[in-house]
């Protein structure tokens, strides 16, 4: 299967090693990409994990993976907000690729398949992310995909060098 038969799908609780192996090798390669460190997501139990790919309709995160060969090489998150007065927003996070299947349009996959899932949720009028000042080539990303500046975050993640700024973004579902 080639990168551009890649299957993209929402992931199982029984695909949670496989996302955490792959995530924490994400948040040790593109350190500066994440809020969150390797140490903190390496600490939780498998169970956390399992519990981000819940299977029920209306689990309030959602994981969508691409697949090829079999093997996961991509992941991006929804996180559906669930207090009543924001509850017709959701999140985007944790978009990761593997180094050799990058620039060749998984990364556009896998966010407008969680775009579709967020469109299918009902009452998700919005879906918003945060993505490192440093990091263009994902904010180019998530324009092209329709999302749209709406602030920017000074100082917003500590790391050993000082501190990155973060952009935030949305998209109108």
């Amino acid at each position: 299967m080639t990168v551009q038969e890649a299957e993209i799908r929402r992931l199982a609780p029984a695909e949670a090693a496989e996302y955490r192996q792959l995530m924490l090798a994400g948040y040790a390669e593109a350190a500066d990409a994440f809020t969150v460190t390797v140490a903190e997501r390496d600490a939780l139990p498998l169970e956390w994990w399992a519990a981000r790919l819940a299977e029920v309709v209306d689990a309030p995160e959602q994981v969508f993976g691409a697949m090829v060969a079999g093997r996961l090489v991509g992941v991006v998150g929804l996180r559906y907000e669930t207090r009543v007065r924001t509850q017709h927003k959701a999140t985007l996070f944790g978009l990761y690729l593997s180094l050799p299947h990058r620039r060749q349009g998984l990364a556009r996959r896998l966010v407008l398949a969680a775009l579709a899932a967020a469109r299918q949720r009902p009452g998700t009028l919005l879906v918003q992310l945060t993505a490192t000042d440093s990091n263009q080539a994902a904010r180019r990303l998530y324009e092209s995909c329709g999302f749209k500046v709406f602030g920017e975050e000074p100082m917003a993640v500590a790391v050993e060098s000082g501190f990155l700024g973060k952009t935030h973004l949305w998209c109108r579902l």
